[in-house]
C-alpha cells in the first residue's frame, strides 16, 4: 500500500496529488460517521457533552501535559483549581494526593496498555472513539460494588477524534482533530465546556527520543521524555512525537480561544513550545 501511495505521489502533480489525498481521507472520515454519531454508547457521551457545554463559563483551568518540566513546578498550587490530565498523569496523584479534574487519552496504544488504570480513576474520563473496544466499562464489576460505584459517578465519555481533517472544534460532541496531540484534544474540550483562560503547564514540547514521526516503537528502559521513568517505561509500546503537525494544531487553538475572546497561556518551565504567550508559573496564584 505505501509503495502504491509513493508511486502515485510521485507521478501526480502536488495540486492534484493533495486533492486525491484529502478526498480519501474525506471518505474515510465518512465511513466512520455512522458509528460515531448512531451507536448507543457514543448517542450517550454526546447527551453527556451537550449537557456539560459551558458549565465552566468564565472560569480557568490549567492542562498539564507530562513534561520532564513537572518535576520543576510546584504542583501543590493546582489544589482547588480545574485541571485536565492526560495519558499517564495519574502515576502523579499519588504524590500529588488528588486527582485532576478530568482526564483524557486519545491514543489507542496507552488505552490498550492502561485500560484498568484509567477505569479506576474516580473523575470524568474522556477516551477516542477509536479505542472503544480497548476500554470495557462493564469490566468494573469483577472489581466489587465499591470499585463499580465510585467509577460509576465519574462518565467515561467517548470522543470522536479523527487523525485527519485539520480543525479546531468548539464542539467537542461532533468530530475532534487530534493535531498529533492529546493537548490538542484537551484544549477543543476545555473551550466546549466554557473555560475562557486556559493555562499550558509540563508542556515541553522536546523529546530526547528521536525518529520519524508517528513511528511505533517499543521503550528499551527508562523513559526521558516525561515526568517519571515508569511513565512509557521498559516494554511500553509508543508513538513517536509529531511536533511539527502539533505546533500546526496549536496555532489553530489559539486563533479560535482569540477569536472568541478568550486566551491560551504557556506557564510550562524551560518548555520549547512557542505558539502562546508566556507567563511566570507561580505569578498565576
Amino acid at each position: 500500500m505505501m509503495t502504491y501511495r509513493s508511486d502515485l505521489k510521485r507521478v501526480l502533480p502536488e495540486p492534484l496529488w493533495n486533492l486525491a489525498r484529502e478526498t480519501w481521507y474525506g471518505l474515510g472520515r465518512a465511513a466512520q460517521w455512522p458509528a460515531a454519531n448512531l451507536h448507543p454508547r457514543r448517542r450517550a457521551s454526546i447527551r453527556w457533552l451537550e449537557s456539560a457545554r459551558n458549565r465552566h463559563h468564565g472560569e480557568r483551568a490549567f492542562i498539564i501535559g507530562n513534561g520532564p518540566s513537572l518535576k520543576h513546578t510546584d504542583l501543590s498550587l493546582l489544589e482547588g483549581e480545574y485541571t485536565f490530565g492526560m495519558n499517564r498523569i495519574y502515576l502523579l496523584f499519588p504524590e500529588l494526593g488528588f486527582p485532576t479534574s478530568y482526564y483524557l487519552s486519545v491514543n489507542s496504544l496507552v488505552v490498550e496498555q492502561c485500560a484498568a488504570d484509567i477505569l479506576s480513576l474516580p473523575v470524568p474520563k474522556f477516551i477516542s472513539w477509536r479505542s472503544r473496544d480497548l476500554i470495557k466499562p462493564e469490566a468494573t464489576s469483577r472489581n466489587g460494588p465499591e470499585f463499580s460505584a465510585k467509577v460509576a459517578t465519574a462518565p467515561l465519555v467517548f470522543l470522536h477524534t479523527t487523525y485527519t481533517g485539520p480543525t479546531f472544534a468548539p464542539d467537542a460532541s461532533g468530530r475532534l482533530w487530534e493535531g498529533a496531540t492529546v493537548t490538542y484534544v484537551a484544549l477543543q474540550l476545555a473551550f466546549h465546556l466554557g473555560f475562557e483562560q486556559v493555562i499550558l503547564i509540563g508542556v515541553d514540547h522536546s523529546f530526547t527520543t528521536q525518529g520519524k514521526a508517528n513511528t511505533t516503537v517499543i521503550s528499551q528502559g527508562d523513559d526521558p521524555n516525561h515526568f517519571a521513568p515508569e511513565y512509557f517505561g521498559k516494554g511500553f509500546r509508543w508513538q513517536l512525537p509529531d511536533l511539527e503537525t502539533s505546533e500546526r494544531a496549536y496555532h489553530m487553538a489559539r486563533d479560535a480561544y482569540a477569536q472568541a475572546g478568550r486566551e491560551v497561556l504557556d506557564a510550562t518551565i524551560g518548555g520549547q513550545l512557542r505558539v502562546f504567550p508566556k507567563v511566570l508559573y507561580e505569578s498565576l496564584f
